[in-house]
C-alpha cells in the first residue's frame, strides 16, 4: 500500500457515506474533480430532506449545491425551480443546465422569454416565482425544490422584498436551497429560515478555493499590501515599504504645492518636487500593459463610471494595445458577428458596434448597464473563454454573473452613490475582489488597488481585512402585496405572515437586549418598592404626595419666571429711540440711551441697540434684563449718529453722562409678584403640605431612608418607561405598516374587511413600484382615449426614474392629449400622496416624465439613432426601460376591464418589441 492509497478506515467511511447518501455518491460520480467538504455536507443535508443555507465566497462553487437539487428533482420525478436576481444570470444558468441535462428537461421564464415552461427544471427570476405564488399557478404542482441563487440580494432596497415574499409563501413541502455570498450574520439568517421553512441547516464556508493576494500598484511597482503574506491579514501588518512610499509621496506633494507658481499646472506623470518626484500614476493602458507583463491577465478593472469604462477602452485602443493572437482575433470576430447578426444593420452605427468589435478583437472591452445587453453577453462569453483579456466594468458586474478573472483592479476606493462620492465598504471591496482567482485554472488570485495621491495603505488594509458584512432585510409591504395576501389568507392571517418576515425577525432580535434590560429594571423596581415599605402606612402614597408637592412648587417657580419674562419683554417693547434707561445686568450694565429698540418680532425677544455711558454701542438681549426696565428720561439722538464712528459714540456718551449726572433711577417694578396665579399656587402648596403632615408615614423615624428608595424607584421607573416605548416602536413594525396600507386601500374601496373588491382584483395583477397610482388611473379611465403609442408614453412615467446625473431640463411631452393625461395623473398622485401622509405612509413617488418622448417615438417606429439622439440615453438604458415598460403594458393588458384599453395595451407591446429591444435576450 502506498502513502497515497486510502486506509481501510477511509474506505469504510466512504462506504458508509455512499450507503447513507446514494444520491450524493451518484451525483459526484459525474464530476471529474472531488467536491469540497462544504459542498458535500450541503448535498447530504438536502438528501436527508432538509432545507439548506450555504454562505460561501464568490467563486467557491456554491452552485454545485443548487445543481444537486436539480439532480434530486429529476431523480424523484419532482420539479426544481432555479431562481436568480437578474435575467442575465437566468440566461447564463439556463444555458449551463441545458448543456448538462438536455433542452427537454430545462425551461426558462424571465418575463422576456418563456421556453419550455412546463419542464421539470425551470430557471426564472425571483419576481416570476413570486407572481406564480400569488396567482396560484398550476406550474407549482409537483414542485419539490427551489434554489435561490444570490439570496443575499434580499438586502436590495428596491427589489429585495421579493425574496422574502417567496420564502414565506412557498408550500411547506418544498425544500429551499439558499445560496449566499459570505455574510457575517449567516447564522441569524439561517435561524430565521428555520422559523419559516422548518429545519434548515446553515453551512458557512469562509475559505476561498483560490487564495487571494492583495497588492497596491504604485507607479511601475507592485507592492504587497500586507507584510506577512496574502491571507488572514492581521491588524498592524501593513507593508512598511508601502507606508513609506505613501508618506514620501505626501511630503513631496506638500513641497510641490509650496513651490508651484499660482495657476501653473504640472504634468500628471513624474511631477517634480523639492524632495524628488511624486509617484507616477500610470494611465489605464499602462496598467493593462503592466498586468500583462506580470502574467496577471485576464483582469477586471473596476471603474465606478460608465463614461470612465468606455474612455478606458478608447485609451487602450489609442495606445495600440493588442492582447490577442491573429487566430484569437478571427475566433472573436466570428463569434461576435454571429451573436449580433440579428441586430438591424441601420442600428449598428449608433450602437457603436464597430468600435466595440475593434476593442474585443484586441481582447479589450467595457461592461456596464448602459451597454446593449447583446454586447454584454458577448463580453461575458468571450471573457469566460479566455479570449477577452481585460474588462473595464462598473460594480454591477460583481453581482451574480460568472466572470472570474486572474486579477481584479480597483481604480479608486470611492464611488458616486447617487447623492455623493462615498468610500466603498468592506463588503463591496470583498464582493469586487472576490472575482479574482479562477478555480481549477489559477493557483492564486490577485486583488490590486491602483495607488492615487492621498491613498492611505492602512485604509486599504482595513477594507481587505474586515469580515463584518451583515445581511439586512429591506422588506416592506406594498399595496399589491396587501391585496394578494388578503385575497389568499384574509387580513389577520396576512398580518401574521408579514410578522414572520426577516425584517421583523431582525427587529425583534434587536428588541431582545432591550427586553432583557427591561426585565432587570422591573426586578429592581420590585426590590426598591420592598425597601421603601413602611409599617405605619402606604409609603408609596406618601411619596406620591411629596412628588406632587415638589412638582407643584417647581411649576409655580417656572410660572413666576415665565410671568417675569413676559413682563421684561413688555417693558422692552415699550422702549423708543432716545429713551434713557439703566441696564440692570451684564457686561454693559449702567446708564444707556436706546438707539434702536430692536423689537421687530425676534424669536428670542427684543434686542435693543444702546450706547452706554462708557461709549459702548451694543445690541443687548434678554440676558441683560433679568428685571423689567423703565425709561426715566429722553434725549435727542443726532441723525448723523453712527455707532461704528468713535467720535459719534464719544459725543453722544458725553451728552448721556451730563444728562444722568446725580440722577437716581426708580426702583425695579414688582408688579405681579402677588397676582392671582401665585395666590392659587400658594394655596395648593399649603394644602399638599397639610396632607403630608397628616399622613401616617410622616412621623416614621425611617421616613427619609424610605424616601431615598422611592426616589430611586421613580428614576428607574422613568427609564423603564423609555425602554418600553423603544420596544413598542420596534415590535410589529411591519404589521403596523401593513395595517396603514390596508386602511388606505379600504378608504379607496380596494378592500372591504377580508374581501378584495373588484377594484382590488385589478390591483392584484399590477406588480409595479407605483402600483396604486396605476390602479387608480385605470379605475378613473384616464387612458381609455389614448392610442397605443400615446399609452406607451403615459405608462413609461410609471416605470422610469431619471438618474440624478441626468439633464434636469423639462422633458418633452408628445402632444397635448398625453400632456393632459399626465396632468390628471399628477393630480391623482397628489391626492394619493395626501392620503398616504394622513395614514403616515410614504409609498408612492411622483411619476417621472423623462422617458415619455422616447417611448412614444419608439412605438411610432422611429429609428434607434433618432430616439437616442433626442433623449441622450445610452442604448443599454433605453433597452432596459423599454423592457420594464413592456412588463407594465402586459400587466395593463391583463388588468384592464375596458376591451379597447386592453387591445391598445397589447398593441403597444407589439410596437415596442422591435429592433434592438426584440433581439436583446438579457435585461437587468
Amino acid at each position: 500500500m502506498t502513502a497515497s492509497d486510502p486506509t481501510p478506515a477511509d474506505q469504510y467511511a466512504r462506504y458508509r457515506r455512499n450507503k447513507d447518501h446514494p444520491q450524493v455518491a451518484d451525483f459526484t460520480s459525474h464530476y471529474d474533480f472531488p467536491l469540497d467538504d462544504f459542498q458535500l455536507r450541503a448535498c447530504r443535508v438536502l438528501e436527508d430532506g432538509h432545507s439548506v443555507l450555504v454562505a460561501a465566497p464568490t467563486g467557491s462553487g456554491k452552485t454545485i449545491v443548487g445543481e444537486f437539487a436539480v439532480h434530486l428533482a429529476l431523480g424523484s420525478g419532482r420539479k426544481c425551480f432555479y431562481t436568480t436576481p437578474i435575467k442575465a444570470l437566468s440566461n447564463q444558468k439556463f444555458n449551463d443546465l441545458v448543456e448538462r441535462y438536455g433542452a427537454e428537461n430545462v425551461g426558462l421564464l424571465t418575463g422576456d422569454n418563456s421556453i419550455n415552461g412546463d419542464a421539470p427544471v425551470v430557471v426564472m427570476t425571483t419576481e416570476v416565482l413570486r407572481n406564480m405564488l400569488y396567482a396560484g399557478s398550476r406550474t407549482l404542482t409537483g414542485l419539490g425544490y427551489v434554489v435561490m441563487d444570490e439570496v443575499h440580494y434580499l438586502a436590495d432596497r428596491s427589489r429585495g422584498a421579493v425574496w422574502e415574499e417567496v420564502i414565506i409563501h412557498l408550500p411547506d413541502s418544498v425544500a429551499l436551497v439558499s445560496l449566499s455570498a459570505t455574510v457575517s450574520n449567516a447564522e441569524e439568517f439561517g435561524e430565521w429560515l428555520g422559523t419559516v421553512r422548518g429545519e434548515t441547516v446553515t453551512i458557512v464556508e469562509e475559505k476561498r478555493p483560490v487564495p487571494l493576494y492583495q497588492h497596491v500598484l504604485v507607479g511601475r511597482k507592485m507592492f504587497d499590501l500586507f507584510a506577512d503574506g496574502p491571507t488572514a491579514p492581521q491588524e498592524g501588518t501593513v507593508n512598511p515599504q508601502l507606508l513609506r512610499v505613501a508618506r514620501d509621496d505626501y511630503m513631496a506633494g506638500r513641497m510641490r504645492d509650496r513651490r508651484s507658481p499660482k495657476g501653473q499646472r504640472r504634468p500628471d506623470r513624474a511631477r517634480q518636487s523639492g524632495n524628488g518626484r511624486r509617484v507616477w500614476v500610470p494611465s489605464r493602458a499602462d496598467v493593462v500593459e503592466q498586468l500583462d507583463r506580470a502574467g496577471l491577465l485576464p483582469a477586471i478593472v473596476f471603474i465606478f463610471s460608465r463614461v470612465g469604462c468606455d474612455a478606458a477602452v478608447q485609451q487602450c485602443l489609442n495606445a495600440n494595445l493588442r492582447l490577442t493572437t491573429p487566430e484569437e482575433r478571427d475566433e472573436i470576430l466570428a463569434f461576435v458577428e454571429e451573436h449580433c447578426s440579428n441586430l438591424p444593420d441601420e442600428d449598428l452605427q449608433v450602437l457603436g458596434y464597430h468600435e466595440f468589435l475593434d476593442g474585443l478583437t484586441r481582447g479589450i472591452a467595457a461592461h456596464h448597464a448602459g451597454m446593449l445587453p447583446t454586447f454584454k453577453e458577448c463580453v461575458e462569453e468571450l471573457f469566460l473563454r479566455g479570449l477577452c483579456r481585460v474588462v473595464f466594468a462598473t460594480e454591477t458586474l460583481a453581482l451574480g454573473i460568472n466572470m472570474p478573472a486572474r486579477s481584479v483592479v480597483i481604480e479608486k476606493l470611492s464611488k458616486w452613490n447617487g447623492e455623493t462620492h462615498a468610500d466603498i465598504t468592506p463588503g463591496e471591496y470583498t464582493q469586487l475582489t472576490g472575482r479574482a482567482g479562477r478555480r481549477g485554472i489559477d493557483v492564486e488570485g490577485h486583488g490590486v488597488v491602483l495607488y492615487q495621491p492621498g491613498l492611505e495603505p492602512k485604509s486599504v488594509a482595513g477594507l481587505a481585512s474586515t469580515r463584518t458584512y451583515p445581511l439586512r432585510s429591506s422588506f416592506a409591504p406594498s399595496y399589491n402585496m396587501a391585496v394578494n395576501l388578503v385575497h389568499q389568507f384574509g387580513r389577520e392571517r396576512a398580518r401574521e405572515l408579514l410578522e414572520s418576515s426577516f425584517a421583523q425577525f431582525q427587529a425583534d432580535k434587536a428588541v431582545v437586549g432591550l427586553a432583557r434590560q427591561l426585565r432587570k429594571s422591573d426586578d429592581a423596581l420590585d426590590g426598591y418598592a420592598d425597601s421603601a415599605k413602611c409599617h405605619l402606612g402606604d409609603f408609596g402614597e406618601y411619596a406620591r404626595l411629596r412628588r406632587e408637592l415638589s412638582d407643584t412648587e417647581a411649576g409655580l417657580a417656572k410660572s413666576r419666571r415665565h410671568d417675569k419674562r413676559a413682563e421684561v419683554i413688555a417693558s422692552l417693547d415699550a422702549l423708543r429711540p432716545g429713551d434713557v434707561i439703566e441696564v440692570p445686568a451684564g457686561r454693559f450694565s449702567g446708564m444707556a440711551v436706546v438707539i434702536d429698540p430692536g423689537n421687530q418680532g425676534d424669536r428670542e425677544g427684543p434686542r435693543p441697540y444702546v450706547l452706554t455711558a462708557d461709549r459702548h454701542a451694543r445690541r443687548l438681549s434678554l440676558v441683560d434684563f433679568p428685571t423689567p426696565v423703565t425709561a426715566f428720561d429722553r434725549m435727542r439722538i443726532p441723525k448723523t449718529f453712527n455707532g461704528r464712528n468713535p467720535q459719534s459714540r464719544r459725543d453722544l456718551a458725553s451728552a448721556l453722562r451730563s444728562r444722568t449726572h446725580n440722577f437716581t433711577p426708580p426702583p425695579p417694578s414688582r408688579r405681579g409678584a402677588t397676582g392671582t396665579p401665585s395666590g392659587e399656587g400658594s394655596a395648593k402648596i399649603e394644602e399638599l403640605r397639610q396632607r403630608l403632615r397628616d399622613h401616617p408615614c410622616h412621623s416614621c423615624p425611617e421616613r427619609e431612608d424610605h424616601a431615598r428608595w422611592m426616589e430611586r424607584w421613580y428614576k428607574l421607573d422613568r427609564d423603564a418607561k423609555t425602554l418600553r416605548r423603544r420596544i413598542e416602536q420596534r415590535t410589529n413594525t411591519i404589521a403596523r405598516q401593513f395595517d396603514r396600507i390596508c386602511e388606505v386601500l379600504t378608504a379607496l374601496e380596494y378592500l372591504d374587511g377580508d374581501t378584495v373588491t373588484k377594484r382590488g382584483k385589478a390591483l392584484m395583477r399590477i406588480y409595479n413600484e407605483l402600483d396604486l397610482l396605476t390602479a387608480e388611473s385605470l379605475r378613473a379611465g384616464l387612458w381609455k382615449d389614448l392610442d397605443p403609442s400615446q399609452l406607451a408614453a403615459v405608462l413609461s412615467t410609471l416605470v422610469f426614474e431619471s438618474r440624478k446625473a441626468d439633464d434636469t431640463a423639462a422633458p418633452r411631452i408628445p402632444g397635448s392629449k398625453v400632456r393632459d393625461v399626465l396632468k390628471e395623473m399628477t393630480s391623482l398622485w397628489s391626492d394619493l400622496d395626501a392620503l398616504e401622509r394622513e395614514h403616515k405612509l410614504e409609498q408612492l413617488r411622483e411619476p417621472d416624465f423623462g422617458f415619455a418622448w422616447a417611448a412614444f417615438r419608439w412605438a411610432e417606429g422611429d429609428d434607434l439613432d433618432e430616439v437616442l439622439d433626442a433623449t441622450g440615453l445610452a442604448a443599454g438604458d433605453f433597452v432596459r426601460w423599454v423592457k420594464q415598460l413592456l412588463d407594465l403594458a402586459g400587466q395593463i393588458g391583463d388588468a384592464a376591464g375596458d376591451p379597447v384599453l386592453r387591445d391598445n395595451a397589447r398593441e403597444a407591446t407589439e410596437r415596442l418589441r422591435r429592433g434592438v429591444v426584440a433581439y436583446s435576450s438579457v435585461s437587468d
